[in-house]
């Protein structure tokens, strides 16, 4: 009985599974075909370019990719500077993997992501993103409270705390200084909390703006109180500031507005503070605020000022940029659908002098202070040094610590990429030594490859320019040689240009345009002519303190006298701009 059950269980059993398998196709190996070429990868996080600025010394970023094979994915790895971060080798999805995650050891400096993605037959593809974390903003300039750069965020740099955003806002495709520019849009505006920005009875704000007449009328930066009476169209114009812009016959008209506490004072500049919207281009506009008196300048010049009673700061508890709202909206001042950049705010009231050197170091591309080092405060990078050129220390220096001490045979190089077009100045602090009583000072020139002596002596003037001195009867007489591509234009302003050994420290400065070069002593002219404007061909390296390599077949060879604050600008600087650098 025992054996004829479990012949009968296991023919039922073999029924059963004989059953499952009915109406299944058997399974197949599918050929996925030839490997068509290497995998695909794209960095979504960080973006090429992207800066973070913290207050942190060590932060952290997202880091978000996408790798995607025609066959099947076999490794991701994924490094940052050279050093491996993460990897990847099994996958749901044998073609496509995406991922973010969050790296926390980002230092300040350069940093260079890799991901890289092989498939099953070796093919790799490395994409690559590069992105730095910027040190924490230093304010620039006395009093300086507030500082925007609207460079891909809305954070305010010196406390590191971002505004907050209504609408949206957007970033501009241009900037005037930077990699990008606030972007009105309709009904969108930033608010910043004012503590710590107001309650004195001095206060200025400085910014450039490109305007854009649509909207015919706008707030641009408005500090004011609730106007509990008027939610909806608030005018409250006792306290605070309203700074606005109207329609002025096709132009667009800036007005400042200040609440006294007891009343209101106007400062319109009239067709003076008016701005051609059609003409594509970048204005700068300041405001000064004093116990006494309001200025408001536009491009650095005075377009309205006059006395009153001061201000008052009662209820004014946000700013508003880019627009009226919510503070001022009762004549219709609502969001402005112009740029704005480099928007600055501070404790005191600037001088005319302190505007233009904001709008001066708006182009301002190379610096050097020599507070011991060689170090170019723009690209962060270090000069190379010929010789062994040296430092005065603080008793030798105009201002900081340290100023450039010249030395037989020394000097200093640096690359020329990024400081070079139709308009160039240079502006630095000099007390010349006249031992040797000739000397190169700055230059930027092309090899004279073809001279008899090259490389030891070379004297090519029909590129770059030439910055000298050389004795005149006693005195060391300053001159400027500027190359035009097929020939040369000198610039000597014969005795106007001397300078008496031993005399102290003087500024030289010079500037170069497209018609004509200008030589600045003490922020007077003494060489002033019209050219053809400069050729840089082959212009790679700029010398400071000598003539040495590429302009030594006269002798201009190392300066041992010191200079200071080297400073250069992509424009020709007025001689108002180098006169407020004194």
């Amino acid at each position: 009985m025992k054996y004829r059950f479990k012949y009968i269980f296991g023919l039922c059993l073999i029924m059963l599974f004989s059953a499952c398998d009915e109406g299944i196709d058997p399974i197949t190996e599918v050929d996925p075909g030839p490997d068509a070429g290497a995998p695909l990868v794209s960095i979504m996080k960080p973006t090429e370019g992207f800066e973070i600025q913290v207050a942190d010394p060590i932060t952290s970023t997202p880091i978000e990719f996408r790798a995607e094979d025609d066959i099947e994915l076999s490794l991701i790895v994924v490094t940052l500077d050279g050093q491996e971060i993460a990897s990847y080798n099994s996958f749901t999805d044998y073609r496509i993997f995406s991922t973010e995650f969050v790296y926390d050891n980002i230092t300040t400096g350069d940093h260079t992501l890799q991901v890289s993605a092989t498939d099953l037959a070796g093919n790799t593809t490395i994409a690559t993103t590069n992105f730095s974390k910027e040190p924490p903003y230093t304010p620039q300039f006395p009093g300086e409270t507030f500082y925007m750069n609207f460079d891909g965020s809305y954070s305010e740099l010196i406390t590191v705390t971002d505004a907050t955003e209504v609408g949206n806002p957007g970033f501009a495709p241009e900037a005037r200084v930077g990699t990008s520019a606030y972007a009105g849009a309709t009904d969108s505006y930033l608010t910043f909390p004012t503590d710590g920005l107001v309650g004195g009875t001095e206060f200025s704000a400085a910014f450039w703006i490109k305007v854009n007449a649509t909207p015919d009328r706008a707030g641009v930066l408005v500090v004011g109180p609730p106007d509990e009476a008027n939610p909806d169209a608030q005018n409250n114009r006792t306290s605070g500031f309203r700074f606005f812009r109207e329609n002025a016959a096709g132009n667009q008209r800036f007005k400042l507005n200040i609440g006294r506490g007891d009343g209101e004072s106007w400062f319109d500049g009239g067709a003076a503070a008016d701005v051609d919207p059609t003409v594509d281009e970048w204005v700068h506009f300041a405001f000064t605020i004093s116990a006494t008196e309001a200025v408001v300048y536009k491009n650095g010049e005075i377009v309205s000022q006059n006395t009153f009673a001061g201000i008052d700061w009662t209820g004014c508890d946000i700013l508003s940029i880019m627009s009226g709202a919510p503070r001022f909206t009762g004549w219709g001042h609502n969001s402005d659908s112009s740029y704005m950049d480099e928007l600055r705010l501070f404790n005191m009231a600037l001088t005319q002098d302190d505007i233009l050197e904001l709008i001066a170091k708006s182009d301002e591309t190379f610096r050097l202070s020599f507070n011991g080092s060689y170090t170019d405060a723009y690209s962060d990078e270090d000069c190379t040094e010929v010789g062994s050129p040296g430092f005065t220390g603080a008793g030798g220096a105009i201002e900081g610590s340290n100023a450039y001490e010249g030395a037989t045979d020394s000097y200093l190089t640096f690359p020329t990429e990024g400081l070079l077009g139709n308009e160039f100045s240079a502006v630095f602090n000099y007390n010349v030594n006249a031992t040797p009583d000739r000397a190169g000072i700055l230059v930027i020139g092309p090899p004279d490859s073809e001279n008899a002596n090259f490389p030891e002596t070379q004297n090519l003037r029909t590129n770059g320019f030439r910055l000298f001195r050389e004795n005149a009867g006693g005195m060391q007489r300053i001159k400027l040689n500027v190359g035009n591509g097929t020939g040369d234009s000198w610039f000597d302003g014969g005795a106007a240009a001397d300078i008496a050994p031993g005399s102290g420290w003087v500024q030289i400065a010079f500037t170069i345009s497209d018609t004509e070069c200008v030589v600045y002593i003490d922020g007077q002219v003494v060489s002033q002519n019209t050219f053809t404007g400069v050729d840089w061909s082959e212009c790679d390296i700029m010398s400071i303190m000598s003539g040495a390599p590429r302009f030594t077949g006269w002798n201009h060879l190392s300066d041992e006298s010191a200079m200071d604050n080297l400073r250069i600008f992509k424009k020709a600087l007025s001689q108002a701009e180098i006169q407020a650098m004194e």
